[in-house]
């Protein structure tokens, strides 16, 4: 697996309180926005994609990579996963696993776009540390432990190395961590203030930031929202560049009226430029029998949010917008281990390319925007 399923117990709360109860839905042939975007002599920011697979096999990787290069000027490569502390730690050989995921990434290296790399420090659950691929996480006081920088440190030193990024994610979904392990969190900041700071001192010109995930930041469920909101949004303020994880069914939001308002949160909130690194919603109703979860979902609806992101993205002057998977994944989802199928689902259909091949109304948008 490309990457480890990412969910929160807060979540899947916030799932099953938000379910919809959509009755009607409108007509697929109406989705297009009559003259879309024609108002716009150019485009003043990047789009791409993650290089998230929508198949297992090496031919349905190669198949993502082209895609991305044919319809993206920029992409993500995601490094969610393990993170081989032992061997960084302890001055021991990497992981083949490990060096073999990365040599595949690197060697597939598209040309002439630029490049965001995104390292995950936490688990899946932002939680806590990533696992190491024996599936242990190293002993620490507090995370700020001088033998977790240094491991760390050397982690994304090494994969900058290898992958030559414009943009650095050092850390993903930060306010997640807040929300799951509170007393971690002081501790997180120095811990990544260091590793960031080392990081810099190397890489002067290299723009650092660490991901949010807004739909954790607008309406947070949590017992003191006002509080975390301000700190989590002071906490961004402060980085070189804002980057954005929006998923916004997870809302249960639906219409363009709803998303503006995400939209309009943000930016009067943030005063550094924005950046959308993870982003898209569903195209079809998602059910989840197991988590007792119905969300509706469609082609228009789905439409309607990249219209709305991208008309943000040009109007606020974002520096990039990355959608997660340019085509569902199903073929993907039928290898996961029977415990992450239910997490892994609900991501599943929110491709602007369904899982045969076929083009969403989304993908006739996303053209015309890219064309520009």
């Amino acid at each position: 697996m490309l990457k480890l399923i990412k969910l929160l117990p807060i979540l899947i709360v916030t799932l099953l309180i938000g379910c919809s109860n959509n009755e009607t839905s409108e007509p697929i042939q109406s989705c297009l926005t009559e003259n879309y975007f024609l108002g716009n002599s150019s485009r003043n920011f990047n789009m791409g994609f993650s290089t998230w697979s929508f198949g297992p096999n090496l031919q349905d990787v190669n198949n993502t990579y082209q895609f991305i290069s044919d319809n993206s000027d920029i992409y993500s490569e995601h490094i969610d996963n393990k993170i081989p502390w032992n061997s960084w730690i302890n001055n021991l050989p990497l992981p083949l696993e490990f060096t073999n995921e990365i040599t595949g990434r690197v060697s597939r290296k598209i040309v002439n776009q630029q490049l965001v790399l995104s390292v995950s420090l936490l688990n899946s659950n932002r939680s806590d540390l990533a696992e190491d691929f024996d599936g242990t996480i190293p002993s620490y006081t507090n995370l700020n432990d001088e033998a977790i920088e240094n491991a760390y440190f050397k982690h994304v030193q090494f994969l900058i190395e290898a992958f030559t990024p414009n943009y650095l994610v050092i850390a993903i979904e930060v306010n997640e961590l807040k929300l799951a392990s509170n007393s971690k969190w002081e501790a997180y900041k120095l811990l990544i203030n260091n590793v960031k700071t080392r990081i810099k001192t190397i890489y002067p010109n290299l723009k650092i930031s660490e991901s949010i995930s807004l739909h954790n930041v607008y309406q947070p469920v949590t017992s003191n929202p006002d509080e975390y909101t301000n700190e989590i949004i002071d906490y961004m303020n402060a980085q070189d560049f804002v980057t954005i994880s929006f998923y916004p069914f997870f809302k249960d939001l639906h219409s363009k009226n709803e998303f503006q308002q995400v939209f309009d949160f943000l930016h009067s909130k943030i005063m550094k430029p924005i950046a959308f690194v993870e982003t898209s919603t569903l195209a079809e109703d998602l059910i989840v029998p197991n988590f007792n979860l119905l969300i509706e979902g469609n082609e228009c609806e789905q439409n309607a949010y990249l219209e709305t992101l991208l008309t943000n993205a040009q109007n606020t002057n974002y520096e990039f917008v990355i959608w997660w998977a340019h085509k569902d994944y199903d073929a993907l989802w039928l290898t996961f281990p029977n415990e992450f199928k239910d997490l892994g689902q609900l991501w599943r259909d929110t491709g602007l390319l369904d899982e045969n091949g076929i083009e969403r109304p989304s993908f006739s948008t996303w053209k015309t925007v890219f064309n520009k």
